[in-house]
């Protein structure tokens, strides 16, 4: 078996410590999972992980950029699967359902956006990584009504900030409700999208 160089070592000991922080953060919450805990769940030292992150903010926003990468991997998903809209709507309807009000992650992202709100620099790499997920949306909500041969009922950044916030404050619902349904994701979408309900 072919020896790792150095980038590449380094790389899975960077993806190691990720997996194990988001794992523990989800679990346990931002103020409770120390680095040491992260670096011993891991498998390695304190050291390591301070080779990697700059401190144990820095280690929870590269967790929390990994859960949105998997969400928006999810979501991109649902809404581009099948060529039949009604389709990929019930998909997204089904994302929303079982995604938006996770507990952990949501209360994960409460808790730290509530931690860095003292700390210029990490909100503006917050902001920055929020501003990323809303084009992202946007260009993804470009696609659907050009697909859809539908034009768009605001233009795409409102869309995908409107989009955004509603999911956010189910979210955040849904973790003292679970009850509170996505519905209105899905008729906000049809909105957005100039379709009929």
């Amino acid at each position: 078996m072919a020896r790792l160089s150095r980038a590449e070592s380094q790389e899975r000991t960077r993806e190691r410590l990720v997996t194990t922080a988001r794992e523990l953060f989800l679990r346990n919450g931002y103020a409770a999972t120390s680095l040491t805990d992260v670096a011993e769940a891991a498998g390695f030292s304190k050291g390591a992980v301070y080779s990697n992150f700059r401190n144990k903010d820095y280690l929870c926003l590269a967790a929390i950029d990994d859960i949105r990468a998997e969400q928006l991997r999810l979501l991109t998903d649902s809404v581009t699967g099948d060529d039949r809209f009604d389709v990929r709507l019930a998909a997204f309807s089904a994302w929303g359902e079982a995604h938006i009000g996770d507990e952990a992650w949501t209360t994960l992202e409460v808790e730290f956006l509530t931690r860095a709100r003292h700390d210029d620099e990490l909100r503006r790499e917050i902001t920055a990584r929020a501003t990323a997920v809303r084009e992202v949306l946007a260009q993804l909500l470009e696609a659907l009504a050009a697909e859809l041969g539908a034009g768009l009922a605001m233009p795409a950044d409102q869309a995908a900030m409107t989009l955004l916030s509603l999911g956010i404050g189910l979210g955040i619902q849904r973790v003292a409700d679970p009850s509170v349904p996505t519905a209105v994701l899905t008729d906000t979408l049809r909105l957005v999208l100039n379709l009929k309900p």
